[in-house]
């Protein structure tokens, strides 16, 4: 149990509230279950290595994944990419090494991985402690929170991999 007053100096930075009526234990549990995929964002750490092939520069967003459209051409040669257009579709004309495994990414990197549908961190929601309405105290969620090593590591779940068409 803490404080209230200690309770909410721990409502700062990237924290939410969320009331519910249901059983914390149940809440708990379905916090611990939840990861959504993501895209990462500049200053995050690659958690894989993307190369992306000479060819068809293509968006990853369905599946079958499609090409670009031609008008997205300039914004892929802004990011740094070295595309020409064939049969009004952006081509890469070298493989290029989008961003290596363990590598912190540039906003150019996280934007091209952004356009093409890859994503490469898992949002997760860290519980860190809630509130008991009969006894009106505030009570420490054991081993709540995201463990530190996690948010820096990233997930190591995906290997390093090569797109290809």
């Amino acid at each position: 149990m803490i404080a209230f007053s200690d309770f909410i100096q721990q409502i700062k930075g990237q924290v939410g509230l969320f009331f519910t009526d249901t059983e914390p234990q149940e809440v708990i549990e379905w916090f611990a279950d939840f990861q959504q995929p993501d895209f990462a964002r500049a200053g995050n750490k690659a958690t894989r290595t993307v190369i992306l092939p000479v060819g068809p520069v293509m968006r990853h967003h369905s599946d079958p994944p499609e090409p670009f459209p031609h008008n997205e051409e300039p914004q892929l040669r802004k990011l740094g990419l070295t595309t020409s257009m064939k049969k009004g579709v952006p081509i890469l004309t070298a493989s290029h090494t989008l961003c290596e495994k363990g590598k912190t990414l540039s906003s150019e990197q996280a934007q091209i991985l952004k356009l093409t549908g890859l994503k490469m961190v898992t949002f997760r929601v860290g519980l860190l402690a809630r509130w008991d309405s009969t006894t009106g105290e505030v009570l420490q969620i054991e081993g709540g929170g995201i463990p530190r090593e996690e948010v820096e590591a990233g997930e190591e779940a995906d290997e390093a991999a090569e797109m290809s068409e």
